[in-house]
């Protein structure tokens, strides 16, 4: 549906009202499953809401305004989301339903959906940057399809560590292409791809946790080669497989 010139002068207006641009502020206090950030051209956190705040181990969010995530995480998880964050301000491409496993310093590790998306002023200059992260919502099993999902699931949760097209996830629940990209959304949240990533830097999460080398690793799980497991395991965790497992060996 397309925005009328008249609703779009009435949404200006509204805009231009508004004292606190920040408002939105209160009501993501209120969700414990999303954390919320905005930031200014430095990276420092000029908005966070509560989740955010507890999960770094603070009671209180003013802890974390005007530090930037190296300063709040350390390394090498801050310098991490630091990267990604000035890649935003430079313009580059935004981020959208980015699959993500953080490690909080307060938390075990949690799976999420992150946005992140540059802010402009009237000019079009970018002045800053907003995002939010979603924990991973649980599977809807009630749905009447996740019985024949499920059969896909078991595939990828099964052979993982070999080349899996969406053709035989469809063809496996006897669904299209086209049918098993939308159930899986509205069951797990995820596109198949983005949950054959999830089995696999699980798999690969626990393999660091052994002596397997890195190289063994990326072939268990379904990597041809080490520098693509090495590429897709930091995008997803911010860290390679590296310092994972000297994080893991140093959290034993």
């Amino acid at each position: 549906m397309h925005t009328s010139h008249h609703d779009e002068i009435a949404r200006r207006a509204l805009g231009a009202a508004i004292a606190d641009p920040f408002f939105s502020e209160a009501l993501f206090d209120a969700l414990p499953d999303v954390v919320f950030f905005v930031k200014d051209e430095q990276c420092r956190y000029v908005v966070v809401n509560q989740t955010l705040a507890q999960r770094c181990g603070q009671k209180h969010k003013a802890a974390l305004i005007g530090r930037t995530p190296a300063e709040v995480f350390g390394q090498p998880f801050g310098q991490s989301y630091l990267a990604q964050d000035m890649a935003v301000l430079a313009g580059g491409a935004e981020l959208d339903e980015q699959l993500e496993l953080h490690l909080y310093p307060n938390r075990d590790p949690g799976w999420c959906l992150t946005r992140k998306k540059a802010l402009r002023d009237s000019h079009g200059r970018i002045v800053g940057l907003t995002g939010v992260s979603r924990d991973l919502a649980m599977a809807d099993k009630k749905n009447p399809a996740y019985r024949k999902v499920a059969a896909a699931v078991s595939l990828i949760h099964e052979e993982y560590g070999r080349p899996l097209a969406l053709a035989e996830l469809a063809a496996t629940a006897h669904m299209s292409v086209a049918q098993i990209e939308r159930y899986f959304l509205r069951i797990f949240h995820l596109t198949p791809r983005q949950m054959i990533i999830q089995t696999r830097v699980d798999a690969a999460s626990r393999l660091l946790k052994g002596a397997t080398s890195v190289a063994d690793i990326a072939q268990a799980c379904g990597y041809g080669d080490h520098s693509a497991f090495t590429r897709q395991f930091k995008a997803t965790t911010g860290v390679t497989p590296s310092q994972y497992r000297q994080l893991a060996v140093r959290g034993n």
